[in-house]
């Protein structure tokens, strides 16, 4: 077995849902500079590689704990597929993992303790919990179905708030709201691809938010993410908390609207899984519509 080139680890870091994590933080910076004047791109950096190793160590403990149970054997199509490919050894995986959750932690102590930000050891530490315990075991909160809740909450408001917290210097409620329908985005995207492996995540025991749902119920599950999404966002424009041109989002209505119908008329679902690219679309579209509603 190979311990993979450059490529391999591309591919074991599933890069296009890098974007989950780009925008939550630059919504919450976006926040934090309207009401500073004042950049402070040294914090926010500190910020953005932090988060950007927690999300590659999830995708990368995804693949090894999933391997390890075979969540992703036989014709399952979960994960990145490079240790079923041969591409990366599990040994080698781990010692990455341990590496970096070594560096990440390292950057948590330089933004608890080096700016004196204290009580966000809570969001932090909870978001390292929820990076490792997605799969792994003895916890595997994904495996009963609260894969979205946990997902949502730490690319919502842990991300938003937390970026906000730490170029601000304070949390505030502002970002909170806003950070509302970013994670139920963000959610909405690990539902989505959820649903291609509903049989195979069924039949090794990993019950997911769309196996306990059901087909019918996984549908209108969807349906239901994006109507709060599309409330959510109405909302916070309604409230003063965003500008209108946070509405440039319910563009996305018409892609929704195709994938819904792919969805419904698709009889193999294992085939929607090259489909996961619009509700991406929809997710960067709808992050970027909430920046300019933060900005203008």
């Amino acid at each position: 077995m190979k311990n993979g080139g450059l490529k391999a680890w591309v591919q074991a870091s599933r890069a296009p849902f890098f974007v989950a994590t780009f925008i939550p933080l630059f919504i919450g910076w976006s926040m934090a500079i309207k009401v500073l004047g004042a950049a402070r791109p040294g914090r926010f950096l500190l910020v953005l590689f932090g988060s950007l190793i927690v999300h590659l160590i999830t995708n990368l403990a995804n693949d090894y704990f999933d391997h390890l149970v075979g969540t992703d054997a036989g014709k399952s199509i979960g994960g990145s597929r490079v240790i079923q490919e041969g591409k990366i050894s599990p040994q080698t995986m781990l010692r990455v993992i341990i590496t970096l959750y070594i560096i990440a932690f390292i950057i948590a102590f330089i933004i608890i303790f080096g700016l004196r930000l204290y009580l966000l050891a809570v969001p932090i530490f909870f978001a390292a919990f929820s990076s490792y315990f997605y799969v792994a075991p003895p916890v595997r909160y994904g495996y009963h179905g609260l894969g979205e809740l946990f997902v949502g909450m730490n690319m919502g408001p842990i991300m938003v708030v937390g970026t906000y917290w730490v170029v601000t210097g304070a949390p505030a409620l502002s970002p909170l709201l806003v950070s509302i329908p970013v994670g139920l985005m963000v959610a909405s995207i690990l539902y989505y691809q959820s649903l291609p492996d509903m049989t195979t995540d069924k039949a090794s025991g990993k019950i997911t938010l769309a196996v306990r749902l059901g087909r019918r119920g996984s549908f209108w599950g969807l349906i239901i993410f994006f109507v709060l999404i599309y409330a959510a966002i109405i909302a916070l424009v309604l409230m003063g908390v965003i500008s209108p041109f946070a509405l440039l989002s319910l563009a996305t209505i018409v892609i929704f609207a195709k994938l819904a119908r792919i969805v419904i008329s698709t009889d193999d679902w294992v085939l929607l899984d090259g489909y996961g690219k619009y509700i991406r679309m929809i997710y960067f579209i709808c992050g970027l519509a909430i920046i300019a509603g933060i900005i203008f």
